[in-house]
């Protein structure tokens, strides 16, 4: 089966650094296969008949040990990350002024991600709650610092722990699975 593994705050502003050549190469000799990555910033591929909730806990372990910074990450098989695309509203395939992916990283976000996004005040933005991801469209680039992810949702422990990509990054990512 074909996953893709994101991982959060790798490589930013020159924090938390990771190479990635080393990091497929450890993946391959954790046992994955195919093992690719997409840019600089913790996107990567690789294939494994090994159920999830293994995968799961085999790459914590090993990010305990070799990267501790990497203390969150979102692992999908490439049926989940299929299914949420197919399910998007038609504004996601529109020509919004951003588009941004807010991947879970643990399985209790989702509804503390509702609860929380659904009391806040939208300004010129939308929100989709997919099964795996928030994916959040700002209509105006203008309007962007008094968006409720702007003013609101970056203050939260939420925003914290998911990994975020931008809509062009998701797309791309779409197209390498």
């Amino acid at each position: 089966m074909r996953y893709i593994l994101l991982l959060r705050g790798i490589n930013v502003g020159g924090k938390n650094k990771v190479i990635m050549a080393d990091l497929k190469q450890e993946l391959f000799e954790l046992g994955f296969d195919k093992v690719t990555s997409y840019i600089n910033s913790g996107n990567l591929f690789f294939d494994s008949q090994r159920p999830v909730e293994l995968i799961s806990n085999k790459l914590q372990a090993f990010f305990a040990e070799y990267y501790p910074f990497i203390q969150h990450f979102c692992l999908l098989s490439q049926k989940e990350y299929q299914d949420d695309y197919e399910q998007l509203p038609a504004w996601w395939h529109s020509d919004l002024a951003r588009k941004d992916v807010l991947f879970y990283t643990s399985t209790d976000q989702h509804k503390l991600a509702q609860d929380l996004i659904c009391q806040m005040n939208l300004v010129d933005e939308v929100v989709h709650f997919g099964s795996f991801a928030i994916f959040w469209g700002k209509y105006s680039e203008s309007q962007y610092l008094k968006t409720a992810y702007h003013k609101e949702l970056i203050k939260t422990p939420l925003y914290k722990e998911v990994t975020i990509r931008n809509g062009r990054t998701y797309e791309k990512l779409a197209d390498f699975l």
